[in-house]
């Protein structure tokens, strides 16, 4: 095959169908850069997770004398010296236990007064009205239905908070816009395959003549397909190219520059250019077989060979 006779029939496509074709390279470009996106968002999930489950604690609240009429549990009054060193002590027997920190009502006090200072209700708190706690730091996470047991109804101890669970609403409303960013990609998907099945069946209409012709010298049915395969492969895979544009420049102006997350958040660890180049061959990829595995299957009905 002469690869010039290719290259000049795909250019002579691309000519007569310009419209069409930059119609197929922006479908192809918004549906890929959301399967990135989407991609991303996954890892950043995951990166969240691991970052934040592994410093998330277990708190175990403790009663003070303002519980007595709010838990059950705390009917007898505030905790008493002995139930601490009861409770801390059956909490470093449990082999999922890393570390046990006790933090008092005055602790407590300072942390609410240097977290929420500024809010109206911190003026009338008073160190007596707050709880002191158990911080219990799990070896794993998942385990924390094995301390809630043990310790929740326990006499003392007011309630058992996982703030893994907290953290559960967080990444739960990530994955949601996780799934609408893919159902999204497909309906995109849908319209950027329609559009190129439409574009090759009208290049096949107008290169009719052609077609036939070669046909009648014996060329073939590879060598006719070719150049309109190539010329969707052409056009997905700019549709990739702006699409990988679109993730980087996304990236970019997301967490570094513009709205800059990464200083909003300092709290938050975010993906960095790693996972982003490490996602784009596999956007390219799909940007080139997409189209033309649309266009081959196209051609078996629209171009008789």
């Amino acid at each position: 095959m002469r690869a010039q006779f290719v290259l000049s029939e795909i250019g002579v496509g691309l000519r007569r169908n310009l419209t069409m074709t930059f119609a197929v390279i922006v479908s192809v470009a918004l549906s890929l850069a959301l399967f990135g996106g989407a991609v991303l968002m996954g890892q950043q999930v995951d990166a969240m997770k691991d970052f934040w489950y592994d410093k998330v604690n277990v708190t175990i609240y403790l009663c003070n004398k303002n519980d007595a009429e709010g838990a059950e549990t705390c009917s007898k009054g505030a905790v008493t010296a002995q139930q601490k060193e009861q409770i801390e002590a059956d909490l470093k027997k449990l082999d999922i236990v890393e570390t046990v920190h006790h933090e008092s009502a005055e602790e407590a006090y300072k942390h609410y007064r240097e977290q929420y200072s500024e809010t109206p209700i911190a003026s009338v708190i008073t160190p007596d009205q707050m709880q002191e706690s158990f911080r219990v730091k799990l070896k794993n996470p998942e385990k924390y239905e094995v301390v809630a047991t043990a310790f929740s109804g326990r006499s003392g101890v007011h309630s058992v908070q996982d703030q893994r669970g907290i953290l559960e609403t967080l990444f739960n409303m990530m994955r949601g816009m996780n799934v609408a960013a893919l159902v999204v990609m497909g309906l995109m998907l849908l319209i950027a395959l329609m559009l190129i099945v439409n574009t090759v069946r009208v290049s096949a209409f107008s290169r009719r003549r052609e077609t036939g012709i070669m046909r009648l010298v014996g060329a073939s049915s590879f060598y006719i397909q070719m150049p309109f395969i190539m010329e969707a492969a052409f056009a997905g895979l700019l549709g990739g190219l702006v699409a990988c544009v679109l993730l980087l420049v996304g990236r970019y102006f997301l967490i570094d520059a513009g709205l800059s997350l990464a200083e909003q958040m300092p709290l938050v660890q975010f993906i960095g250019w790693d996972a982003v180049f490490s996602v784009l061959p596999l956007v390219l990829v799909l940007g080139l077989l997409m189209p033309s595995l649309a266009a081959a299957v196209a051609l078996r009905k629209y171009l008789k060979v």
